[in-house]
């Protein structure tokens, strides 16, 4: 099972060091197969030791140049990070990112050999059109994405789901996530309103590989007790 945490645009270096050292003690007693992610905000990243893996929420496809205001991976390798956020809906839409954009940043980072955990989902009005509807915007969200890729991690998250506080149902998840998976053979994460009251439902489903958490992850105890249900 794999437990991913993004901080988004919360967390500072220092409570970010705190964090890492509280969760570090907690992590010891988890399943020696369970994978834990912490992608922080880019001023907190760091060369952290510990059984999990740090990524970057995000990064410009450039290793270093005259791109104000974004970091590349010459800033990146500085602390050993080879793991990234692509696709997340809150780029998609806040910041303007299309499926073209994104699809040159994946092919990029591939190429670099990063780890991407490359990020899918709908909005309310095409899931109210039904599962067909779903679909169809999901899978167009893999045009000019290598699903093929060997260290591809995939992360479903309905937007209406996202700091919602309402997480899809089981039925809804488990039939998302059985047609993605005729698809794309990779772990499959389901992000979406995640937190310790109903993780152990969403790990159970068939087809979920784990979860990618938001702010349900930014206290370390909240986020070590869905690590270790």
């Amino acid at each position: 099972m794999i437990f991913a945490a993004n901080f988004k645009t919360n967390h500072t270096r220092a409570s970010t060091e705190k964090y890492i050292e509280s969760l570090k003690e907690k992590l010891l007693a988890k399943k020696p197969e369970d994978k834990v992610y912490i992608f922080p905000p880019a001023t907190a990243l760091n060369s952290y030791e510990g059984d999990f893996t740090v990524g970057a929420q995000n990064a410009y496809p450039t290793q270093n140049g005259a791109y104000t205001g974004e970091i590349g991976i010459e800033q990146l390798e500085e602390f050993g990070i080879k793991t990234i956020l692509i696709g997340h809906s809150e780029r998609r839409e806040h910041l303007g990112e299309s499926q073209e954009i994104i699809a040159q940043k994946f092919a990029f980072f591939k190429e670099q050999g990063y780890e991407i955990l490359y990020c899918i989902g709908e909005p309310l009005e095409i899931r109210e059109e039904g599962n067909e509807a779903v679909m169809e915007y999901l899978l167009a969200q893999f045009d000019g994405i290598d699903i093929s890729y060997k260290d591809l991690i995939i992360a479903y998250e309905p937007i209406w789901a996202i700091g919602t506080g309402r997480s899809a149902t089981v039925e809804e998840i488990a039939s998302t996530h059985e047609s993605l998976k005729k698809t794309v053979r990779k772990p499959l994460l389901y992000g979406g309103s995640v937190k310790p009251a109903n993780i152990k439902e969403i790990t159970d489903i068939r087809g979920v590989d784990g979860v990618l958490v938001g702010s349900a992850s930014l206290d370390a105890e909240s986020f070590s007790k869905m690590i270790l249900s």
